[in-house]
């Protein structure tokens, strides 16, 4: 039978792309989606790794610091007492370096060592002392002890330097320890610091060196004391060897020398919005509270820092424009009452209540901040509350309560001749990462009516608030 062949017809949909390039198109999606499968692999390895390495970093806390008290036997006798004020073996790291030995361990105390032999260091400043070097050295051998492990920060200080451990940690959690911070503040005294550097932690206030720029300074530190032989002090020194290491000071306002003497009443009541971190030179000063010895001053002042650190020696100011009635609330030291309207930047300038550091007839006033003059008329100043007690209401609020310092027989104005004690309420002062810098001052009310007692309540100032007596 005959077939007959039909012809092929055209195909009506031909191909856009032949089969070549199709197939070199489909090899290169597979390799751009194995590129992306590989990159998103490393992206994640990479986040996870970086994430693990943040969540290794939880935040600083007292065990991280390392507190090196440079002391001599002679001064420990009196100056021990000043330590153990601050000092808690439970949660508080410390080494007291001692030029001889001689006491026996004392469990409220920090351990004693001796430091060792720098005979072989020169010191040529004239009429200053060799100890400079001991001292000095206490950074390298603190570091070289061997007993660091988990140490975020060294601490250094004197042993008549009272630190607030607390609030020395709030203040160090601002830095990463891992990277070279030198963290301290330089003297109140102009005049010192133009003697020595403005650039110098001042080693009496304390200054805090990270673990990192630790381990780095004990290794050339011992070169550095054989170039800087003609410096007077251990800071000096310090400050020079840190300086080549390239690194300069961090300045934080908590820390203080107290460079001045006598009655430092307008220095405590004009405290920088900062967390008080250390007080220095406790023997050149008046004790901060009446008919108290340094000592039993000091303990009341970190009685209540214990029930709220960040707030102590915190200043808030408030008014009660009935009464034509300024207040200005130093939490946990004092209280100033103030007849009439008395402008905010005014309350905040340091009242010269204290003395030069250096003496003798030529000797300036010269300070780091401004001053205004502090009334010899005892009728002419504000009528002034110290604390009292204080203590905790149970719920994350505390109480404080001021009694009436009476000096000389004044007449006052009838709204406040009768007030006898003042009570203070106020939440827990938490710094969070927002507070630490820069915080903004609080705002306080006045409980009217009062006679014998006022009560004041410190909050947090609305959005737009101005401290300043409504008109």
């Amino acid at each position: 039978m005959n077939q007959t062949r039909r012809k092929r017809r055209p195909d009506p949909y031909p191909p856009l792309i032949s089969p070549r390039v199709r197939n070199i198109f489909l090899l290169l999606t597979f390799l751009f989606i194995i590129y992306i499968l590989f990159s998103y692999g490393t992206f994640r390895r990479d986040r996870i790794s970086s994430l693990a390495r943040s969540l290794s970093v939880f935040p600083t806390q007292r065990r991280h610091l390392l507190f090196s008290i440079a002391a001599s036997h002679g001064s420990w006798l009196t100056r021990s007492s000043y330590v153990r004020l601050w000092y808690s073996p439970e949660s508080t790291r410390a080494v007291v370096f001692l030029d001889r030995g001689g006491f026996d361990p004392d469990p409220t105390l920090p351990l004693i060592t001796v430091s060792e032999d720098v005979s072989k260091f020169p010191y040529n400043f004239p009429g200053g002392l060799r100890s400079a070097i001991r001292v000095a050295r206490v950074v390298k051998e603190t570091v070289d002890r061997g007993d660091n492990k988990d140490v975020r920060w060294f601490v250094f200080g004197d042993d008549d330097t009272v630190f607030f451990v607390d609030n020395l940690v709030t203040v160090l959690s601002k830095y990463d320890h891992r990277k070279w911070w030198y963290v301290g503040s330089n003297s109140e005294f102009y005049d010192q610091n133009v003697k020595y550097s403005f650039d110098m932690a001042f080693g009496g206030g304390g200054f805090a060196i990270s673990a990192s720029l630790g381990k780095v300074l004990a290794k050339v530190l011992d070169s550095c004391l054989m170039r800087y032989s003609h410096m007077y002090g251990s800071d000096s020194r310090i400050f020079s060897c840190v300086a080549e290491l390239g690194v300069a000071l961090t300045h934080e306002p908590g820390f203080h020398q107290i460079d001045v003497r006598g009655n430092i009443f307008g220095l405590l009541c004009a405290h920088p919005l900062s967390p008080l971190v250390s007080l220095h030179h406790l023997d050149a000063v008046d004790p901060f509270f009446p008919r108290t010895n340094r000592t039993e001053s000091v303990a009341r002042l970190i009685r209540a820092a214990s029930l709220d650190s960040a707030r102590i020696l915190q200043q808030s100011v408030c008014y009660d424009s009935s009464n034509t009635v300024t207040v200005s609330v130093v939490w946990g030291y004092a209280i100033q009452v103030y007849q009439g309207n008395k402008l905010l930047p005014d309350l905040l300038t340091l009242q010269k209540t204290f003395s030069t550091w250096r003496r003798g007839s030529g000797v300036r006033s010269n300070y780091m901040f401004s001053t205004r003059e502090y009334p010899r008329d005892p009728c002419a100043r504000p009528l002034v509350f110290f604390l009292d007690s204080v203590g905790s209401d149970g719920t994350g609020g505390t109480w404080s309560s001021y009694g009436l310092y009476t000096v000389g027989n004044c007449h006052r104005a009838e709204a406040v001749k009768g007030l006898r004690n003042i009570r203070v309420l106020s939440r827990k002062l938490e710094l969070n990462g927002e507070q630490k810098n820069p915080p903004r001052r609080q705002c306080c009310d006045i409980s009217s009516p009062y006679n014998k007692s006022m009560v004041i309540n410190i909050r947090q100032c609305m959005p737009d608030e101005l401290i300043a007596m409504n008109s």
